[in-house]
C-alpha cells in the first residue's frame, strides 16, 4: 500500500545562507595526488566496466557501462541490481552486524535493546511456526464482527493504524498552505496490485496475466488462513478492487500537487462523499478531534464511498480479511511468507528467490526502528570528516545553481530575485539528525513477532497523529542514516542526504574530484533543482503552496519542459512500453538540472586551472563517466514493467542519456551530427 506522505519531516542539520565568497577545494591538486587510494579503480571509476568499442555518441550508456552490464547477473533474490543495490547491500551487511550485536548483548540503550528484541523475535522461525495462525486470528476477529456500514466505516479508519490496505488512507502531514500547522490528509488507496492499469489495461497481455495470477494468490492466502470458499471470495475481492481502480486518479494526475489540496469541513464529509459513516471512520483513525481535513482525490472519494454503500458487506469483510492477512504475512509461518512472495516478489518483480530471512529481518527492523539503528550505524561508519567534505560539496552546488538562476535568459527579473532568495534560505541536512527519535512508546515484546510488527505500524501512525495542534518540528528526518537515497522537501525548503549515500560510487574523498562531482554532485544538484521543478516551483521560500511566478514565466517554463516530456517519451525500455514522459517529468528535469549544475560546480572547483588528464581521460570525460557509473543497473522484465507503470523515475539504465542535452558532453567526446545520440542545439532540452 502506498502510504500517504504529502510532507517529509526531517531534522535541521545545517541551515545556511549562501555567503558571498566560498572556498572551493583544489580539484586539480586532488586529482594529481599520487597513490591508488580510490575505492573503485585508480581514480574512482571502473574502466574495466566500459565497452570502448562503442562510440560514445552512438550509445553513451554502453560505452561507459557496457561490459559491466553485459556480465552482471542479477542475484536470485533481487528484481534489479546495480550500483545503488551494491551500496544497499553494504549498508544492509553493516546494519546486520550492528543489529545482531545488540540482539546478542542487549545491554545498551533502551532503544538498542528494542532493536535487538524485535530482530531476534522475527528471526525465531521455530516459535513463529509453533504458533501457526493463532496470532493472525486476533487480527481478523474485529473484521469478522463487522455487522453494519458504521462498523465497516470504523474499521476502515482503524486499518490505517496498522497499515492494512483500504481505499481511504488517512495520515497527518504539514499543511500545504498553512506551513505552521499539521493537518489530516485523506487519500486514495485500496489496490492489491501496484496501479489501476494492472486492472484496467486489458490490451497489455502482461497486465492481464498478472491480474489472473493475483486472483490466484489472493485465494491461496485466504486458504492458508482457513477461509472457506476462497476461490469465489478471491474473485469478488478482485472485482471490488477493479471498481476501486476505475475511480482512482492516474499517477500523472496525482503529480499535480496543487490539485491534491482540497479542504473540507469534517462535518461536511457525509454530504460530499455519501456512503461512508465518516464520524465512525474518523474515530477509528484517531482523527475525530480535527474540524477539517484535506482530501487529495475528491472524485475518487465520491466513487469509493459509493462502493462502501453499494457492495455487499460480506465482500468488504472478505476484502479486508485478505488485506489483513497480506499485511501480517511477513511475521507468519513460512507458508504465508512464501505464498505472498510468489506474487509480490516473483510475479510483480521477477525475483525467483526470496531474500534470506536475515535480510528481511534487517529491513523490517530498519523500517520500524530506523533511527535507533541509525544512531549505532553513524557512530561506527560515518566520520565528521566525511560530513564536512559533503557539506563543502553542497555549498559549491548551491553556488553554481545561484549563478545559473542569475543568468537565466527566459525568466523575468522579479521571479529571478524570488528564486535566488528561495535558494539562499535552503537548509542542507547531511548524514544524520542531531537528535534521535524517541521510541519509548513502541512496545516490543519477545516472542510476539506479529504483535511487534503491528505495534510498530501503530507507533509510527500515532507519532504523526500526535503532531496535530503542536508546532512544526523541522528537526525531523524522513529517512534513516543507513538508507541509500536522498530527498528534497519543498515544505521545509531543504535537501537531505543520509550517511549511506555518501560513499563510492557517489562519493569517495580519495577519488578524482571529477568523478565525485559527476556522482554525488549530480545527486546534490538533482535534489536542489527539485525545489524548482514543475511541482517544486509551486512552493515559495517559506514552504507554502503559492504562485510566485509570473504567468509569462510559467508559459516559457512549460515550453521548455514539454521538450523534456517528448524526449523521454521516445525511449522504449520494453517492447511496446515507453517511458511516461509526464509521470517522470519532475525527476527528468532534476536529472538535467542536477548534472548541469554539477558540471558548473566542477568547473568552479578547478579555480581557473586546467584539469589534468588521467589515463588518457580529460576532466570533462571523467565527470560524465562518473555520472554514468552511478546508473549501472539491470532489471528483470516484470520489475521494469512495474517501474514504467508507476515509477516517477526513468529506469536507471536510461538516465545517463540526459547527457545528450549538455554541450560540454558533445565537446568532451567529440559527438557529431550522424551519431545516434546527437541532438542539434535547438533540440537539446535546457531548463536551468
Amino acid at each position: 500500500m502506498k502510504r500517504l506522505r504529502i510532507a517529509l519531516a526531517a531534522l535541521l542539520v545545517a541551515a545556511f545562507v549562501l555567503p558571498s565568497v566560498l572556498h572551493f577545494p583544489d580539484a586539480v591538486a586532488l586529482a594529481e595526488a599520487p597513490g591508488n587510494r580510490a575505492e573503485i579503480g585508480t581514480w574512482g571509476f571502473d574502466t574495466a566496466g566500459m565497452d570502448q568499442d562503442v562510440k560514445p555518441g552512438n550509445d553513451f550508456v554502453r560505452y561507459a557501462n557496457g561490459t559491466y552490464i553485459e556480465t552482471l547477473e542479477i542475484p536470485a533474490d533481487r528484481a534489479e541490481y546495480g550500483m545503488f543495490s551494491k551500496l544497499h547491500d553494504l549498508s544492509q551487511e553493516r546494519t546486520r552486524e550492528i543489529i545482531e550485536g545488540v540482539a546478542a548483548n542487549p545491554t545498551g540503550s533502551a532503544a538498542a535493546v528494542k532493536v535487538g528484541t524485535f530482530y531476534s523475535t522475527f528471526m525465531d522461525e521455530v516459535a513463529i511456526e509453533a504458533k501457526g495462525t493463532q496470532p493472525l486470528q486476533a487480527m481478523l476477529a474485529p473484521i469478522a464482527k463487522i455487522a453494519s456500514i458504521s462498523d465497516l466505516s470504523r474499521y476502515l479508519g482503524v486499518a490505517n493504524t496498522i497499515s492494512v490496505n483500504t481505499p481511504f488512507e488517512a495520515d497527518v502531514a504539514q499543511d500545504l498552505k498553512d506551513v505552521n500547522r499539521m493537518s489530516v490528509y485523506l487519500g486514495q488507496g485500496g489496490l492489491g496490485m501496484p496501479d489501476r492499469d494492472y486492472y484496467l489495461d486489458t490490451k497489455n497481455e502482461k497486465f492481464v496475466e498478472t491480474a489472473a495470477k493475483y486472483r490466484t494468490n489472493v485465494a491461496a492466502q485466504l486458504k492458508l488462513a482457513g477461509i472457506a470458499d476462497a476461490d469465489a471470495k478471491a474473485q469478488k475481492i478482485f472485482d471490488l478492487e477493479k471498481k476501486i481502480a476505475e475511480v482512482h486518479w492516474t499517477n500523472v494526475e496525482q503529480r499535480q500537487i496543487d490539485k491534491l489540496y482540497n479542504l473540507y469541513a469534517a462535518a461536511d464529509l457525509p454530504k460530499q462523499f455519501p456512503g461512508v459513516d465518516w464520524q465512525q471512520f474518523r474515530e477509528g483513525a484517531g482523527i475525530s478531534r480535527e474540524k477539517q481535513v484535506i482530501v487529495t482525490n475528491p472524485s475518487a472519494f465520491v466513487g469509493m464511498a459509493k462502493l462502501v454503500a453499494s457492495e455487499p458487506l460480506q465482500t468488504w469483510k472478505d476484502y479486508l480479511t485478505y488485506h489483513a492477512i497480506n499485511r501480517a504475512a511477513p511475521a507468519l509461518p513460512k507458508a504465508f511468507v512464501d505464498t505472498r512472495f510468489s506474487f509480490y516478489g516473483t510475479v510483480l518483480s521477477g525475483a525467483p528467490e526470496i531474500q534470506p530471512r536475515w535480510k528481511r529481518g534487517v529491513n523490517l527492523t530498519n523500517n520500524l526502528l530506523g533511527e535507533a539503528v541509525g544512531e549505532l550505524y553513524v557512530a561506527k561508519y560515518f566520520t565528521p570528516e566525511a560530513k564536512a567534505k559533503a557539506d563543502a560539496l553542497v555549498k559549491n552546488l548551491i553556488a553554481a545553481m545561484d549563478e545559473r538562476l542569475a543568468n537565466l535568459d527566459w525568466m523575468e527579473a522579479k521571479t529571478k530575485v524570488a528564486a535566488r532568495d528561495k535558494l539562499a534560505t535552503f537548509t542542507a541536512k547531511i548524514g544524520y539528525p542531531d537528535q534521535w527519535r524517541d521510541y519509548s512508546a513502541f512496545e516490543v515484546k519477545a516472542g510476539d513477532a506479529l504483535g511487534n510488527l503491528l505495534r510498530g505500524d501503530t507507533f509510527e501512525y500515532q507519532r504523526n497523529v500526535d503532531k496535530l495542534g503542536k508546532p512544526i518540528d523541522r528537526s525531523e528526518w524522513g529517512m534513516a542514516p543507513m538508507v541509500v537515497n536522498a530527498y528534497a522537501n519543498p515544505l521545509w525548503n531543504e535537501i537531505v542526504f543520509p550517511a549511506a549515500i555518501l560513499q563510492p560510487p557517489f562519493f569517495d574523498p580519495n577519488a578524482d574530484p571529477a568523478v565525485n562531482y559527476g556522482g554525488i554532485g549530480a545527486v546534490i544538484g538533482h535534489e536542489i533543482s527539485h525545489h524548482f521543478d514543475d511541482q517544486g516551483r509551486k512552493f515559495d521560500k517559506t514552504g507554502a503552496l503559492a504562485d510566485w511566478w509570473t504567468e509569462a514565466d510559467v508559459k516559457r517554463f512549460q515550453a521548455l519542459t514539454d521538450k523534456v516530456v517528448a524526449q523521454y517519451a521516445a525511449y522504449e525500455p520494453l517492447p511496446g512500453k515507453n517511458v511516461n514522459g509526464e509521470l517522470t517529468l519532475g525527476e527528468n528535469i532534476a536529472d538535467l538540472a542536477g548534472l548541469t549544475v554539477a558540471y558548473d560546480a566542477y568547473q568552479r572547483s578547478l579555480g581557473g586551472k586546467p584539469a589534468p588528464v588521467i589515463d588518457g581521460m580529460t576532466g570533462d570525460q571523467r565527470f560524465f563517466l562518473g555520472f554514468a557509473q552511478v546508473w549501472r543497473q539491470k532489471y528483470r522484465d516484470p520489475a521494469l514493467l512495474q517501474s514504467l507503470t508507476v515509477g516517477p523515475h526513468t529506469p536507471g539504465h536510461f538516465r545517463p542519456y540526459v547527457v545528450r542535452n549538455l554541450d560540454a558532453w558533445y565537446n568532451a567526446f567529440d559527438v557529431k551530427p550522424g551519431d545516434q545520440l546527437y541532438l542539434s542545439k535547438k533540440d537539446r532540452a535546457r531548463v536551468w
